[in-house]
């Protein structure tokens, strides 16, 4: 089993940053890749972010490519989000997964429970 925890959210001004964290617990050695995603209220979880755990290599869709940067911390087995120059539609509750990488949720086997995102105009 894995464990999930989020944290950092909270309400934020358009424009500005936050930084969300992810720790993870339990039998973590055999990760592959884990990822952030969001969902707003009456939408569907949509793709963030993921990272492939061994070289690091990140993808992004492009609604949040150039603002979001994921990274991970191997040691700590603690993954982030780095959110830059926030926009109102960006808000929404953030979850962080652990699976196989990947842009859809079928891909991740572990989730956390999330964290909410405000982003004020």
């Amino acid at each position: 089993q894995v464990q999930l925890v989020e944290s950092g959210g909270r309400l934020v001004q358009a424009g500005g940053s936050l930084r969300l964290s992810c720790a993870a617990s339990g039998r973590t050695s055999s990760t592959v890749a884990m990822g952030w995603f969001r969902q707003a209220p009456g939408k569907e979880r949509e793709f963030v972010a993921s990272i492939m755990w061994d070289d690091g290599t990140t993808f992004y869709p492009n609604s949040v490519k150039d603002r979001f940067t994921i990274s991970r911390d191997n040691a700590k087995n603690t993954l982030y989000l780095q959110m830059d120059s926030l926009k109102p539609e960006d808000t929404a509750v953030y979850y962080c997964a652990r699976g196989w990488g990947g842009g859809h949720p079928g891909d991740y086997e572990y989730w956390g429970q999330g964290t909410q995102v405000t982003v004020s105009s």
